[in-house]
């Protein structure tokens, strides 16, 4: 690393095996030598993971509604309730989606919406039951922490009280989305609607609590600051050290596309800046099992470069994806072409499920 006192107190904290704090993580965000910060992260992957082997995941990500009340700055994709293009996917449509994803060998689905006040808290039950009734080889990876908070508003119960009927119908995953920047200050700027950040925190730790694994993601990119990003590390951190719930933390830009805030963030973060939030995480995530590389978002090429930064997993096929492609960036794959992206990598590829059981090795 760079020399001065703080990079020479942080190579001794390396040697010794002891977790960096703020000040630190600052430095590695801010001044530290690219590619010495990915050595670095390297080194804690093949802590964890000593095999040469890059896991993956056939899944899905299709969507149930597009109504949403939330008004979120970042996103093209939601409609207020009376457009013209507003839709509810009944239970057996969402089921044909899946079935046309299991057909393609999906064991993932991440099904997420908006924020719709008009859905009763039976229609995501159903389509939870409906899904471990028909295809009991899929995970249902169903609802990020806001949809929680939403049905719970709806059903006019508590966050804890949704999770456990979730439970009871089968669903032991959720994702890790609607996180963005976990800051009060960026998420009044970007989605005041949304909650706060102790809001989306508790939503996983009674999530953990019952007995559920979920991701943390961020999307950054926008109105956050280099505070604001260390923080965010520090409260995941933390609510793994209390909890161990976490399976993987996974990082995105944001990509301005069609969205609001596009009159104010005109461009994406660079590659180079998506591979230090990467290989940063993997260096302050000690207690996170897996950092997934984000091809879907950055780029095939900066996804393969991710995995000599610090991640070990390549995330998913995404058969189908609607977000993004609401904001105008579209980026597909096929499972040759993930097999062919890790292996160009020099990594042996590893078909996963959602909990990272093994269900291939290539």
């Amino acid at each position: 690393m760079s020399s001065g006192p703080l990079a020479q107190a942080l190579r001794v904290q390396s040697d010794a095996g002891e977790r960096i704090g703020p000040d630190e993580g600052l430095y590695l965000l801010r001044g530290a030598d690219l590619l010495e910060l990915a050595a670095r992260a390297e080194s804690v992957r093949y802590g964890l993971h000593p095999d040469p082997a890059v896991s993956f995941v056939i899944d899905t990500n299709p969507n149930y509604t597009n109504v949403c009340t939330t008004a979120c700055r970042f996103c093209a994709f939601a409609r207020r309730p009376a457009a013209a293009d507003a839709y509810v996917l009944s239970v057996q449509e969402v089921m044909a989606h899946i079935e046309t994803a299991v057909q393609l060998g999906a064991t993932t689905v991440l099904l997420q919406g908006g924020h719709n006040p008009a859905l009763p808290l039976r229609y995501y039950l159903d389509l939870v039951r409906e899904t471990c009734t028909r295809f009991p080889g899929v995970t249902p990876h169903f609802f990020s922490a806001t949809e929680v908070r939403q049905m719970a508003q709806a059903a006019g119960c508590d966050v804890r009280e949704v999770l456990r009927q979730l439970w009871a119908a089968g669903q032991r995953t959720l994702p890790g989305g609607g996180a963005e920047v976990l800051s009060d200050r960026v998420r009044r700027r970007v989605s005041p609607n949304k909650g706060t950040v102790g809001e989306w925190l508790e939503v996983h730790r009674a999530a953990h609590e019952i007995g559920f694994r979920t991701t943390a993601t961020m999307m950054y990119g926008h109105l956050e600051t280099d505070e604001d990003i260390i923080e965010h590390l520090d409260r995941i951190r933390a609510l793994q050290d209390e909890t161990s719930g976490f399976t993987a933390f996974t990082a995105w830009s944001f990509k301005p596309g069609a969205t609001p805030l596009s009159r104010r963030v005109s461009a994406t973060a660079g590659a180079c800046r998506y591979l230090r939030i990467t290989a940063l995480a993997r260096v302050y995530l000690d207690n996170f099992a897996h950092i997934q590389a984000s091809w879907f978002s950055e780029g095939k090429q900066v996804g393969q470069a991710a995995l000599h930064f610090g991640a070990d997993d390549f995330g998913g096929t995404l058969l189908e994806e609607n977000v993004h492609r609401s904001a105008g960036y579209t980026n597909t794959s096929t499972l040759d072409e993930v097999l062919a992206l890790i292996r160009g990598a020099g990594f042996r590829p590893v078909q996963r499920t959602t909990l990272y059981e093994t269900v291939r090795s290539y």
